[in-house]
Parts: C-alpha cells; structure tokens; sequence
C-alpha cells in the first residue's frame, strides 16, 4: 500500500491525539509484539477510540511496522531538551520565580497516566489532598503515594490507612522499620507521566505551601523520571508496606 494524502492526514491526527510519552508507551508495546490491544491500554478510552479506528480506517493494524515508526516520530518530534527550574513557596507572596502549590497542583492535574509522590507528612489542608484524590479517580491514571508511617500515625492528621482510603484506587505505601530502627521518609517528590518532575523541601500540608520558605526543583527529564520511580519500587520490599484501604 502505497503512501497516500489520507495516509499522511491520519498520522497528523495521530500527532494530535498523543503526547510524546504516550506515543513511546504504545510503541514500546508494539515493539514488545504486544497485541493492538494491549499496547493501546496505556490510552485514556477516547484516546484509544481514536486511534484504533485510525489504524483500522487506514490498515495500520497490519503494518505494525509503519505505525510503530510513526509513533516513534511523534515521541521524537515531541521531546524536549532536559529543562531546571526552581519554585518557591514564601510567605506574603514574595517568591517572584514560581509558586511551588500551584505548579504541583498543575503538574498533578496535568497527569495522563502516573501519579507518583513522596512526602513526610501529608494533611488534609494541602492542596494535594483534593487533586490527587481527583487524579486518582481518573480512567486510566495510577496514583501511588509514599508516606512515612510515624508522620502518618501522629495524631495530627490522616494516618495511612485514611490516605489509602482517600486516595483509593490509588497505592499507597508506608515506612516500616529496617533492621529494628524506624526508617523515615524524608524524599519530597512528585514525578508525573515518567517525565516530568518536582523535588521539593516542603511537606504536603497548609503551611509547607503558603507560610514557610520552601524550595523545589522541577525538572522535565523522563530518564530521570524513571530511575528515581524504579529506585522507590526497589526500596518497597525492603523499606515500606503497602496500606490496605479496605474498599
């Protein structure tokens, strides 16, 4: 089958519909000779609805080949130089460079398919508390939360079995003790979609986001993105244990 105007028109609509990681999912999947199927799973329903009827209307099923070369291309075309950037939180809105709540609100609202955070202590007043219960409810997207279980048991707020509930069908996981001492879960992070990053001082509460002087750094780098998820998922079996929520 020869290259077409109609050919070309769907692979532009293709562009329209993926973003670069989701582009790199499904070809990822399709290089692993996953079924059509299986690596459109990755896909929010109207995503997938879009492109199967794409690949069927134009014959991309069966050349695979062609279509994961597309795919490729778009994740090429929509890949970005690695990116630093630092966001404050100051009291009296004095921070000029970024407000650290409001890029994290954006950051996790933004998410198409992963969620993953890190934080000490996590209250019911920060701004998370609502927006990674909303990304949790969202098709298609994994929330999962690593909370420290002293923090967590304190009195203060939720402990980890209210998160876990909260933020259900989301994971989350809780500090256990390492070689008979209490380990502490002090690493501030949230890495959305594998790409896009922000480590920060400040704890997921009122006060960390609007009264004290806090600093973090968002970076858009989806290798690191990855290995800093994968260095948490080694760390499970030795370091946490997963909260049942009981829903």
């Amino acid at each position: 089958m020869a290259s077409s105007p109609d050919l070309g028109d769907a692979m532009r609509r293709l562009g329209e519909t993926l973003s670069g990681t989701e582009a790199r999912l499904v070809a990822s999947s399709l290089d692993a000779d996953e079924s059509f199927g299986s690596a459109l799973s990755v896909l929010g329903a109207e995503q997938r609805a879009e492109v199967s009827a794409l690949a069927v209307t134009h014959g991309l099923r069966a050349r695979r080949e062609v279509l994961v070369a597309a795919l490729w291309a778009i994740e090429g075309a929509k890949s970005q130089v690695t990116s630093v950037d630092a966001i404050w939180t100051m009291p009296g809105h004095l921070a000029q460079s970024g407000a650290l709540t409001g890029s994290l609100v954006d950051l996790v609202r933004s998410a198409r398919h992963s969620v993953v955070a890190s934080t000490f202590n996590f209250q019911e007043s920060s701004g998370m508390w609502d927006e990674l219960q909303a990304a949790a409810s969202r098709d298609g997207v994994l929330v999962t939360v690593y909370v420290d279980a002293e923090a967590a048991g304190s009195g203060y707020g939720p402990n980890a079995r209210q998160i876990a509930e909260t933020l259900a069908p989301g994971k989350i996981y809780a500090t256990k003790p390492f070689d008979g001492r209490a380990v502490r879960n002090h690493a501030k992070f949230i890495s959305v979609d594998h790409r896009f990053v922000v480590v920060t001082s400040a704890n997921m509460s009122w006060s960390a986001e609007n009264a004290n002087v806090e600093l973090g750094v968002r970076v858009n780098d989806s290798a690191f993105s990855e290995r800093l998820e994968r260095q948490m998922r080694e760390a499970r079996g030795s370091l946490y244990s997963q909260v049942s929520s009981d829903l």
